[in-house]
């Protein structure tokens, strides 16, 4: 049970702050190597490729992870996959400081530590639901959502920094040290485990179709899902294509794109910190799809708007910042109030994979799509369904009464007693 006191927040917020270290040094080391591929290579495919590597496992492994995740101790979990993760940085770093490093290495680099970042995920999410008392989830989101953009904030410019002043084998050290900061504080700091079936385990397939069907059941929940889907297809790609909008629309160079990306960076920083200190309204599915609809609005506006308007362009890319985190930061405390704690690593990493399974769809049909219609018409494709679709959910009983609590064998308990 949690424990609703002052000491949740000091515990939790220790762990925390580790794991916010060690995501601005994953963050910094992957800007590094993705640099050290783009000079080395010059090949848009090895570009391409280095994505890809990222996110495979985050497909094929992560609802695997989920499911022994609900069976592992998640602290235990956390520390190993911290530490794998600066074990694949510390091989990587020999190979640089022996001036042996190959493009090879960097790929496998980068798809060891996307599949162990793949166990690490649902643990610490679901680490979080019994950390913190469920008042408080929506909060926590937001300030998820703030460091997430806080990284983002640092880690190009920092890298940057770091690659003209240091050699790439002290690069890869930085993740070194952040990955310790992230484990020390798991190795004193209990982490509340859910109350397990004493029964024989089932089989690791059977487990994950308990998740799925959880979510089949959970009457609102697959629309949502689905929403998060095609909002993955339509809108990874329009982040993908940033660089050709500022470049081909707005002639602008490095230093315009440069500007997009931090700002829609500190957009992610003010959206998290407006929804931890708020924490949204007090149906989080209304948080979730309002944003939806104006971060769609953001989306369209990119795709309408003219050469000369860069400024306004720029104003686009900080709202779409701020509303991405509130979208994301409610979604997720709405699914950690809801999902029972046994079955949270399996149900979140189902979710997970089925919503990154849709970038590699939306990447094959923005790119010919920009090619013939110019890159400003995809974001129209892109905006216009998402904020179609947002609104019409608005609008649907099952979709805004979707907030239930459930016992661990996945039965609700009572709906949620809120209001919009």
């Amino acid at each position: 049970m949690k424990d609703t006191g002052r000491s949740w927040k000091r515990d939790f917020f220790t762990i925390w702050g580790g794991q916010a270290f060690s995501l601005i040094g994953s963050s910094l080391v992957q800007f590094a190597l993705v640099w050290w591929l783009t000079v080395e290579t010059g090949s848009a495919t090895v570009l391409a490729l280095g994505t890809l590597m990222g996110v495979l496992p985050q497909i094929l492994i992560t609802p695997w992870a989920g499911a022994y995740v609900d069976r592992w101790d998640r602290r235990r979990t956390m520390i190993v996959a911290d530490s794998l993760v600066a074990i694949c940085a510390f091989l990587l770093m020999l190979a640089y400081a022996a001036g042996s490093a190959q493009v090879w290495m960097v790929l496998l680099t980068m798809f060891a530590r996307s599949t162990f970042s793949g166990f690490h995920w649902p643990a610490m999410q679901a680490a979080t639901s019994m950390m913190v008392p469920e008042e408080h989830l929506a909060r926590i989101g937001g300030v998820n959502q703030a460091m997430y953009g806080l990284a983002n904030v640092i880690a190009a410019p920092a890298g940057a920094v770091l690659i003209a002043l240091m050699p790439m084998w002290a690069v890869l050290s930085v993740d070194l040290m952040t990955a310790a900061v992230a484990i020390i504080p798991l190795l004193f700091i209990p982490v509340p485990s859910p109350e397990r079936r004493k029964e024989i385990k089932a089989s690791l397939m059977k487990e994950m179709r308990e998740g799925l069907s959880f979510l089949k059941s959970w009457r609102g929940a697959m629309p949502i899902i689905m929403l998060f889907m095609i909002g993955n297809m339509l809108l990874s790609p329009a982040f993908s294509l940033l660089p050709l909008l500022v470049i081909n629309h707005f002639g602008g160079g490095a230093g315009e794109y440069a500007a997009m990306e931090v700002l829609a960076g500190i957009g992610m920083l003010m959206g998290g910190i407006v929804l931890g200190i708020w924490g949204g309204f007090r149906r989080k599915v209304s948080t979730m799809l309002i944003s939806t609809v104006v971060l769609s609005l953001g989306i369209i506006t990119l795709g309408l708007l003219s050469a000369d308007m860069l400024l306004v362009a720029y104003v686009a890319a900080l709202i779409i910042g701020v509303t991405l985190s509130m979208l994301n930061g409610s979604m997720m405390a709405m699914m950690q109030a809801s999902v029972p704690f046994a079955m949270q690593g399996r149900v979140f990493a189902l979710i997970s994979s089925g919503v990154t399974a849709m970038m590699p769809a939306g990447l094959l049909l923005a790119g010919p799509l920009a090619d013939v219609f110019g890159v400003q018409a995809w974001y129209i494709v892109a905006g216009i369904p998402m904020a179609i679709i947002s609104v019409i959910f608005l609008f649907m009983p099952s979709v805004m009464g979707m907030e239930k609590r459930f016992r661990n064998d996945g039965r609700a308990i009572e709906d949620a007693d809120l209001d919009r």
